[in-house]
């Protein structure tokens, strides 16, 4: 790997990290703290903060020490249930870190999300504010989802992916996403742990597995996606062991095992990236082989003649989805026209589409100021 890849010794530390920890790290057993480890990342994250790094904390393990306090082995699969489970739990894992840091004179703030308040530009920006302030009275944020009111339609799907997304709200120069898991692991060659990925191809995806553990989600596919978004957003992804004793140095001074994902190109403009990867979106616009090259060469405006359809149902102003012919999604957007409207419009030139839309100012299907390649 090239020296710069990752951080040396000597290097300065990094500006602002967010430290993801799963249920597994900080457990050992269905419910049983493991308070020596979360002592131990304690230690770790005050040194680094003591020397002028930003800390956000990730923390999973609501659910599973809610299933401690009932008696429960196995994870719930009734929604309700596992909300319950969540708010017994919660306060405990807030407890915990509360414990953990006040030898270290630190005060930590509990921030509970769901994807409704990313998607929502004016919520994006209160809780991007919101940490912003918890950090400058040098607090440390610890961010879980909001499992107790979190449905289906608001649900994260897991914290790997709600810790890409507070990395990439907060621009973090790191994401560490700790676990059992000590690293991505090339099990079909050589069967060690991958140090460096330079871009997530379909062969590093395919090394992914999912977990079988009873209180924790998503295992290291949801890993994989985490490190995708974050590191399009300007952040280098480490995966590594929880258990590995004093991991998060080591990684910074890049002599610890696990696995470093490098991030690509320049971070996108940051109303892009809200637009990219903090909205849910309502439909998919599919366009034909000549918007293509339009869109990813030449950065233009989505038209009326490059659409052949859209699917799903959505308004103006909503964002979608923008697929190839092939159904692969390009890129992200804002639909300036609603899904019913589509059909009408598809194939047409924009002197047809301004007759049937006299007296609209825009008669772009997706302005490329709200369109960002994916």
């Amino acid at each position: 790997m090239p020296p710069a890849a990752l951080p040396s010794a000597g290097a300065a530390l990094p500006r602002r990290v967010v430290v993801k920890l799963g249920t597994g790290v900080l457990t050992s057993g269905v419910g049983r703290l493991d308070s020596a480890r979360i002592a131990g990342v304690a230690t770790e994250l005050a040194a680094l903060r003591s020397h002028g790094t930003e800390v956000i904390v990730v923390s999973s393990g609501a659910v599973g020490l809610g299933m401690g306090a009932l008696g429960l082995e196995r994870r719930p699969r009734d929604v309700s249930r596992k909300q319950a489970c969540a708010a017994i739990g919660q306060s405990r894992l807030m407890e915990t870190w509360r414990e953990a840091f006040a030898p270290h004179g630190i005060t930590v703030a509990q921030v509970l999300l769901t994807h409704e308040d990313l998607r929502s530009r004016s919520r994006f920006l209160g809780v991007r504010e919101t940490l912003r302030q918890i950090t400058a009275y040098d607090a440390i944020p610890v961010i879980n989802e909001n499992d107790t009111v979190s449905a289906a339609e608001i649900k994260f799907g897991d914290n790997d992916t709600l810790s890409a997304l507070v990395a990439s709200l907060t621009q973090a120069d790191h994401l560490i996403i700790l676990s059992t898991a000590p690293g991505l692991i090339d099990l079909k060659g050589t069967g060690r742990i991958v140090p460096v990925v330079e871009r997530i191809t379909p062969e590093i995806e395919a090394m992914a597995g999912g977990t079988t553990s009873e209180t924790a989600v998503g295992g290291m596919v949801s890993k994989i996606s985490a490190a995708k978004l974050a590191t399009k957003s300007g952040c280098g992804v480490f995966i590594a062991s929880g258990a590995e004793p004093g991991i998060i140095g080591r990684l910074l001074s890049g002599e610890g095992p696990g696995t470093f994902f490098v991030p690509s190109g320049l971070p996108l403009e940051a109303r892009k990236r809200w637009l990219a990867y903090f909205q849910r979106p309502a439909g998919t616009i599919r366009v034909n082989a000549r918007a293509v090259p339009a869109l990813r060469e030449q950065g233009r405006s989505l038209l009326a003649v490059g659409v052949t359809e859209a699917s799903g149902s959505f308004a103006a102003g909503d964002i979608v989805n923008i697929a190839a012919p092939d159904g692969s999604v390009i890129a992200r957007g804002k639909a300036a026209f609603a899904s019913e409207e589509i059909p009408a419009l598809a194939g047409r030139q924009s002197d047809e589409l301004a007759a049937l839309h006299p007296g609209r100012r825009r008669l772009e299907v997706v302005h490329r100021n709200d369109l960002v390649l994916l």
